[in-house]
């Protein structure tokens, strides 16, 4: 049983809402946008009511990909559902900060584990377009990209510095690759996934690499700063 005299746990100061400031080629408009807007929602709207808007929006990426075995042009829905998914993503935490209403962490919990169901449906909703090899090389992606989330996760604890973007490359201009590579397989049929899925793969490998390496030498030398601190 929890002991009523400790409070530490509840007490600390929590970080997991203290985003180290984005940087990106779309960040300053993003976020003039989501200024202007937070204080126009309706106020029977919930940040948490937006949180949990991902689990449907996930459960039609994959209807999309699964419709779109016969017919491409529903792979305009899943277009739709990552502009949505942007939407709730990115007001969700601003409303409650606005409103000083938030929950910040039960949203940061239950915010960043939709967003890795969302991001590997995202990645599986494709398997339904092509197979043989390239389907295994899709489901390859999806723990791939689970290394992106749990550097940031673990950083995070040992930093106290939550990132959410890396080298310029955030959830928004995640979404919109997606979205255009949506278009360009509708024009171009699904063969284009097979075409370019091994390159995507390594490229996103590579892009792994580099932002634990960057991590790991960060902490490091956080590390040694203390160690030397300490021996002093």
């Amino acid at each position: 049983m929890t002991n009523p005299n400790d409070t530490t746990s509840h007490n600390d100061v929590f970080m997991g809402d203290k985003r180290v400031p984005p940087t990106g080629p779309l960040m300053k408009t993003e976020q003039r946008f989501i200024s202007w807007l937070v204080p126009k929602m309706p106020l029977w709207i919930e940040g948490y009511h937006l949180t949990l808007m991902a689990i449907p929006l996930s459960a039609l990426l994959i209807l999309s990909g699964y419709l779109a075995r016969t017919n491409l042009q529903w792979l305009w829905l899943s277009s739709a559902v990552m502009a949505l998914h942007w939407f709730t993503d990115s007001f969700d935490g601003a409303m409650g900060k606005y409103r000083e209403t938030g929950i910040p962490k039960w949203g940061y919990y239950m915010d960043h584990l939709l967003d890795y169901v969302f991001a590997s449906l995202a990645v599986i909703s494709y398997t339904f377009l092509v197979a043989g090899t390239s389907k295994t090389l899709l489901f390859l992606l999806a723990p791939i990209f689970g290394i992106f989330f749990v550097n940031s996760y673990l950083s995070m604890a040992a930093t106290k510095e939550f990132r959410i973007n890396f080298l310029g490359m955030g959830g928004t201009l995640l979404r919109l690759i997606i979205i255009v590579a949506n278009t360009l397989i509708i024009v171009f049929g699904a063969r284009l996934i097979t075409l370019t899925i091994p390159f995507f793969l390594l490229l996103s490998v590579l892009f792994a690499c580099v932002i634990v390496y960057r991590t790991q030498k960060h902490i490091w030398n956080i590390d040694m700063c203390d160690k030397a601190q300490r021996a002093r």
